[in-house]
């Protein structure tokens, strides 16, 4: 075990680079974009799925990336399992569907459907920026660009002189009343006319698009507020805090020396948990279990080596929580009250919804007494039914023991989530401790 203390991390320039990255991570794609762009600042290389691996991918700094997710690793000639730091790239959001162009009136709008299960009234009102992918033909090859506008749209809510019960419990059609309008005019816009000449690398003839995944996120920028500074509000916290938290403990690991190092240590980033992680790159697919196969094999393990491998293997899922609302007391458990800059979350469910168990705790427990930085534990109240994360997901599929972190947020789900400074930091330092079990 590493028994050194940590070099500092300054919150200053911490949550300014969170604040950017998330900026940067408007979708999904976006978001595994800037994680591997990162990584090869640091000297990570892409791997090729569709390639074959040879034994030198095992022991060197390398990702790969799936769609909206991404798997990085630093490997280490005396492997002897994982450490794993997992967590998601999606957040909730809208949308938008096929035959996306719209219009009422004179109005323009844009057909959405709603994306996992957003706080819809807070989506109301606020400019709205578009972002994910498209993809095109072009000389007969089908190919990818990201695309990510500024401020292009709003879902306006109706006023209360024609709504006059709206304040006494304001009820959303998702089908009628979500529209985000983007115009107004007698001939009707087409949105991927419009996207085709915000792609990056130059503009798309808008006729070669065949398909696209697009989603809204708020366009206002992140905000460090409070008399101290103390607090830091943003879209997308969940859970583009745990990727960020991941990605800065792995780049800090690789800094060190890693000749005394047993443990392979790899961040995945998984996409679509909002939505339940069936997919080829959710936590419910191969992705994970793809990759420690074809490392397993690269280092000419037996399938007896594997298995024995994934037995002293550990993940830590990484997603946001929840701490104790200063305005609903009565919905959270009465002895057990998160606060904020009290340290990262340990997140408990008897019904397994998390996959924490006391070995687990324990582990979290040494990672965060290593990386000297407090945390505090989590559990719902019992008339009030949790979420569940990606960490039992992990846990069926691979039979690795997992434990269920993550920073404590307000607002959670809303366009705009808030979580204290100090709390970032703490959780970047306990993914380090964990790394350096």
């Amino acid at each position: 075990m590493n028994a050194q203390p940590f070099s500092s991390l300054s919150e200053d320039s911490y949550i300014q680079d969170l604040a950017d990255f998330i900026s940067a991570s408007p979708s999904s794609f976006h978001a595994a974009q800037q994680v591997a762009q990162r990584l090869e600042e640091a000297g990570f290389s892409r791997l090729d799925e569709e390639e074959t691996w040879g034994p030198e991918v095992a022991v060197g700094p390398h990702y790969v990336l799936r769609d909206g997710a991404i798997l990085a690793w630093l490997g280490t000639q005396q492997h002897r399992g994982y450490r794993v730091l997992g967590a998601h790239t999606d957040s909730p959001s809208f949308k938008v569907k096929p035959k996306a162009s719209r219009s009422t009136g004179a109005w323009q709008k844009i057909g959405v459907e709603v994306y996992g299960g957003p706080l819809l009234n807070s989506w109301l009102d606020r400019e709205l920026r578009l972002a994910g992918r498209l993809t095109f033909l072009r000389e007969g090859q089908l190919q990818t660009a990201l695309v990510a506008t500024g401020p292009l749209a709003r879902i306006p809510q109706l006023a209360i002189h024609l709504d006059r019960d709206a304040n006494n419990g304001l009820k959303l059609d998702k089908q009628a009343n979500l529209y985000p309008v983007w115009g107004f005019g007698e001939s009707e816009q087409d949105l991927l006319d419009f996207l085709a000449r915000q792609v990056e690398g130059g503009p798309l003839d808008p006729e070669a698009i065949v398909g696209y995944d697009l989603v809204f996120a708020d366009s206002q920028e992140p905000c460090r507020f409070g008399p101290r500074g103390e607090l830091f509000a943003a879209g997308r916290l969940d859970n583009l805090s745990s990727v960020h938290a991941g990605l800065q403990a792995l780049l800090r690991c690789a800094q060190g020396a890693a000749s005394d190092r047993e443990q392979t240590l790899m961040l995945a980033a998984f996409d679509h948990e909002e939505i339940g992680s069936e997919s080829r790159s959710g936590a419910c697919g191969p992705f994970l279990e793809d990759v420690l196969v074809r490392l397993s094999q690269a280092r000419g393990e037996t399938p007896e080596d594997y298995r024995s491998s994934l037995a002293r293997s550990v993940c830590l899922s990484s997603d946001a929580g929840h701490l104790l609302h200063p305005n609903y007391p009565g919905h959270h458990d009465p002895a057990v009250q998160p606060q904020p800059g009290g340290g990262p979350l340990l997140k408990i469910n008897a019904n397994q919804r998390y996959a924490t168990d006391a070995v687990g705790a324990g582990i979290f427990a040494q990672a965060c007494a290593l990386a000297g930085v407090p945390y505090q534990t989590f559990v719902s109240n019992n008339n009030v039914p949790c979420g569940s994360t990606i960490g039992p997901l992990t846990a069926t599929r691979l039979g690795m023991r997992t434990v269920d972190v993550g920073v404590g947020l307000l607002s959670m789900h809303s366009a705009r989530e808030l979580t204290a400074v100090a709390d970032m930091v703490y959780l970047t330092r306990a993914i380090e401790g964990f790394y350096s079990l």
